[in-house]
């Protein structure tokens, strides 16, 4: 996704965008090899959901036609912070119950069309070219992954990273005898569990679906999530990585009966299983600072995963890839010099909050090994309160989840007059703020 997002974004100023990709692609929507999490819940939230409209006109409403359901995220779905439902209601915002596969499939078919790009799949990267003084990326080396396929050059004025996880960025920078960026590293050990089952009207009283985020105390978690094709995605974790996940039935319904919301059990025990089980570890966030570098190539930039990564129980990675692509966008518009400078300087500013949000979260966790400041544990205390209030006011509960979906930054959530009502307490429900 980060990388159907960056060619998006320069295709507006390059005459040629060519995209290559290590897998076969797949002629319709399916799971593939080097996107292991696509068997997992994905989150595009609110407000990358508006990104991708702006950059693919009517993308949603395709979706929607595909039998995607559209989900008031209060109304249609239960959020459980700290082992308490957040005020349910309607709130106005509205997330896609879509598979990562038909996203990506969906994505990806537009940026096919783009005239300006080209899609090269089963093609590995396998180093990069530069100029003789190695000031500047000037390509990449690349092979075929068919039998017996020679290595061969591929120039470029400009060279993106959007490999993900598996990033070779830095092995190849250090090779052309550039220091390696600071990293910061949060390691929180989650063990993930991913089922699809067959989503009935009678299901969950007409609901698409229940969350439910672990704290301290409670280092166990659970997601149901209605997805096109009348089905839901079931997925359990266990943070800490010593928990070994049942895979059977019965285990995993066990497993989710430990949890304050009844939703993922029920579905585990009545519907229909529609896939069997796909088992995934997350050992750690990592952020890459590039930003603090002195030296780094011309016309070489590293975006979404392979600059930051985050624990995905957040569900952040997609909008921050598709806010990074908008930002190239604008940045090639506003042209200059020393693109990577202004571009990781940018990207760090704009990874500030989602970043801050996933370590808070996870510093929460005694196990978790990191500066636990006193202005951090000050805002615990008080995110603390305001979700027990949260439980039964609609306006905090929906201004949690409008910060939930990067519509707002984390600060709106200390504003005076929500400051107010986490003081006096839960209030009755209200009408919700848009």
């Amino acid at each position: 996704m980060g990388g159907l997002l960056a060619a998006r974004a320069l295709s507006e100023s390059f005459e040629r965008v060519t995209v290559l990709d290590r897998d076969e692609l797949p002629t319709e929507p399916s799971p593939r090899r080097g996107v292991p999490q696509g068997r997992h819940p994905h989150a595009l939230l609110a407000r990358g959901r508006e990104v991708l409209d702006e950059f693919f006109p009517g993308l949603s409403d395709e979706l929607l036609a595909a039998g995607v359901p559209l989900i008031d995220v209060r109304s249609d779905f239960h959020w459980y912070a700290d082992g308490r439902l957040l005020c349910p209601g309607p709130s106005g915002l509205f997330a896609l119950g879509v598979s990562r596969p038909l996203l990506e499939f969906a994505v990806g078919s537009r940026v096919a069309a783009l005239p300006r790009v080209s899609i090269v799949d089963r093609c590995e990267v396998t180093g990069l070219t530069s100029s003789p003084d190695r000031r500047r990326i000037t390509g990449v080396r690349m092979r075929n992954r068919s039998a017996d396929a020679a290595e061969s050059v591929l120039d470029a004025d400009l060279v993106v990273d959007a490999a993900g996880r598996g990033t070779r960025s830095p092995v190849w920078l250090d090779e052309l005898g550039y220091a390696r960026a600071p990293e910061d590293r949060v390691r929180i050990d989650v063990t993930y569990l991913s089922r699809l089952y067959r989503r009935e009207p009678h299901h969950l009283g007409g609901r698409l679906g229940s969350t439910f985020a672990s704290y301290p105390g409670q280092l166990r978690s659970g997601l149901v999530l209605g997805q096109e094709g009348e089905r839901f995605m079931v997925n359990i974790s266990a943070w800490g990585g010593d928990a070994v996940l049942p895979t059977d039935d019965a285990g995993m319904a066990e497993f989710a009966e430990h949890l304050a919301a009844p939703d993922i059990a029920e579905i585990i025990r009545s519907a229909d299983p529609l896939s069997e089980p796909v088992l995934s570890r997350y050992p750690a966030s990592v952020r890459r600072r590039y930003e603090q570098l002195d030296h780094f190539p011309e016309a070489y930039l590293v975006t979404a995963d392979a600059l930051c990564s985050f624990n995905p129980s957040y569900g952040q990675g997609m909008t921050v890839a598709a806010l990074e692509a908008q930002l190239l966008s604008r940045l090639l518009h506003e042209g200059g010099d020393e693109l990577w400078l202004r571009f990781f300087t940018a990207s760090a500013t704009l990874l500030d909050n989602p970043w801050d949000i996933v370590v808070g979260g996870d510093l929460r966790f005694p196990y978790v090994e990191g500066e636990r400041t006193a202005e951090m544990l000050e805002m615990g205390e008080y995110l603390e309160r305001y979700r027990e209030a949260a439980e039964d006011d609609a306006v905090l509960a929906t201004a949690l989840l409008r910060v939930i979906n990067m519509l707002d930054g984390p600060e709106r959530l200390g504003a005076p007059e929500l400051q107010e009502r986490v003081l006096r307490g839960a209030g009755p429900a209200r009408a919700a703020v848009g």
